[in-house]
């Protein structure tokens, strides 16, 4: 692979391995084990294993690996770990390099899975856990503590879509020595430039955009070579959280079009924002390429576009939202995102409703909040869509 390569050339070339017969399209290696010549080459493989030299399915297989380089190459990071889900992504980097005793620095607005694990999971074994406001530079900086060993946040969060500075929590977090641990999910790794911006650690569901067509379920932790291979490989192949070969594959396919689908995705977000803006049926738009939004100078500055993911509150609460959501002909009601077909999600009730009704007012999530992902259908047919079933729900 070439470094000087441009993203769209490694989104389709990097890490391929090329079987003795010459494939054009990424071979799966369905196996969970692999054969040795002597029991003196198995004895050495486990002690050390080279590039190309794998062990079990659950440790390493040639097609995960492929992935594993490709998205590496994409993200600008040194090496990566492909995982069964998202949350597996997140779980995995977390508890990987925590103990009892630690101290983590978390964004409050996040999504509700990666908030159960901040909340329950961690500090059931002894973690200490302070949570800020993530738009807000003087409570990190107040949080932060000589002895905070992570900070983690969504960049844009899930749902509200409010963004944090990765350049200057990173710098606050890494003058106390703190780790940066970046999901990234709303971002994309097309629009990504967290690990420059100084992420340490920078995690995507990539059963969103990067699989982007709604098939399988995966996540990728990304970061130096040392924290993937010495602190979350050793957990993640023993606690059995690895992406399968046959994930891996549908997610090389996605990669070579991710892309294309995203910035189409991007464009049309943007233009049925700016039709949306004001109509009587909305409070609010939420959407960071908006002018409007609060956090629109540091959305351009930090990844230069305003993403996939729009937010419409409606103005009559939960019964208006459902209205609305059961009136869409074109977008469909489900708790996706990042896929090539437009989905809504009503957070209150579905994603976020394990939160008490204090939380989810603290978090903007409001009863008549509805997430919107956009898809690949004709920006036109959904603006018209959306009219209807704006109408409907006054």
């Amino acid at each position: 692979m070439s470094n000087d390569w441009k993203p769209a050339t490694k989104a389709v070339h990097s890490g391929t391995r090329r079987s003795q017969y010459g494939e054009v399209s990424e071979a799966i290696f369905l196996t969970q084990g692999f054969v040795y010549e002597t029991a003196e080459h198995a004895e050495a493989r486990f002690i050390s294993s080279g590039d190309d030299e794998f062990i079990y399915a659950r440790y390493g297989n040639p097609t995960v690996a492929m992935f594993e380089e490709r998205i590496a190459a994409l993200e600008g990071a040194e090496d990566a770990f492909a995982t069964a889900s998202g949350m597996a992504a997140v779980s995995g980097a977390l508890t990987s390099m925590l103990k009892t005793g630690d101290h983590v620095v978390s964004a409050r607005a996040l999504f509700g899975s990666c908030l159960y694990v901040l909340e329950e999971i961690l500090t059931r074994y002894g973690v200490e856990v302070t949570f800020v406001d993530g738009a807000n530079l003087d409570e990190w900086e107040a949080a932060i503590r000589p002895d905070t060993r992570a900070v983690f946040f969504e960049s844009m969060s899930n749902p509200t879509l409010q963004l944090v500075d990765i350049e200057a929590v990173s710098a606050l977090a890494h003058r106390n020595g703190a780790t940066v641990v970046v999901d990234n999910v709303f971002s994309t790794p097309v629009y990504s430039k967290a690990i420059a911006q100084g992420a340490d650690v920078v995690i995507y569901s990539a059963t969103k955009h990067i699989d982007g067509q709604g098939r399988a379920l995966g996540g990728v932790i990304l970061g130096t070579r040392e924290f993937i291979r010495k602190t979350v490989e050793p957990y993640m192949k023993h606690t059995g959280g690895s992406m399968s070969p046959f994930t891996a594959w549908i997610m090389l396919k996605g990669i070579e079009t991710m892309g294309l689908r995203v910035r189409a995705q991007t464009a049309s977000a943007a233009q049925i924002a700016q039709t949306l803006e004001g109509h009587p049926a909305l409070s609010k738009v939420i959407y960071p390429g908006l002018e409007s939004h609060p956090h629109h100078e540091v959305v351009m500055r930090q990844i230069g576009a305003g993403g996939t993911m729009l937010a419409l509150e409606l103005a009559g609460g939960k019964d208006a939202a459902f209205r609305f959501l059961n009136a869409l002909k074109v977008g469909l009601i489900s708790n996706n995102l990042g896929d090539a077909k437009s989905i809504l999600t009503h957070p209150a009730t579905t994603t976020h409703q394990r939160l008490s009704e204090e939380q989810r007012a603290e978090l903007g999530i409001s009863p008549g909040l509805v997430r919107v992902s956009i898809g690949l259908e004709d920006t036109a047919d959904l603006i018209a869509d959306f009219h209807q079933a704006l109408d409907a729900a006054k």
